[in-house]
């Protein structure tokens, strides 16, 4: 037979004060924490696990999808495989996109330095 749990003791903590200090809480034993951290071994061991899944499924896209299509485009004329076609129009996209947030990113990084100078010349 299983016993009920028991209920749990609540407490109530004062609000904070004024000054934005609180008091520390009680400590609590709810669940035991995992001993093992994260480490950069660790996510680069995650991050080849999920690589090599994406690459099975691209692989299995590629062998579905082997038929020979013509492309034409600016002048060129092509005939490869369906699947390299796709691949090739989403690594381009990638590299649009790639190229888009870089720049954005070195223009809020100009803005940031500019700022800083403007504020410490004051």
């Amino acid at each position: 037979m299983t016993e009920p749990a028991a209920p749990r003791a609540t407490t109530t903590l004062p609000p904070p004060s004024v000054n934005g200090s609180a008091p520390a809480a009680p400590p609590t034993s709810a669940a035991p924490r995992r001993r093992g951290h994260h480490t950069r071994i660790s996510g680069m061991r995650t991050a080849l696990i999920a690589g090599i899944a994406v690459l099975i499924v691209v692989l299995i896209f590629i062998i579905q999808n082997a038929h020979a299509v013509r492309i034409s485009f600016l002048g060129a004329h092509l005939q490869v495989s369906l699947a390299v076609a796709l691949l090739l129009a989403a690594i381009a996209g990638a590299l649009i996109m790639a190229a888009a947030g870089t720049a954005r990113i070195t223009e809020l990084r100009q803005t940031m330095r500019r700022d800083r100078r403007n504020s410490s010349a004051r």
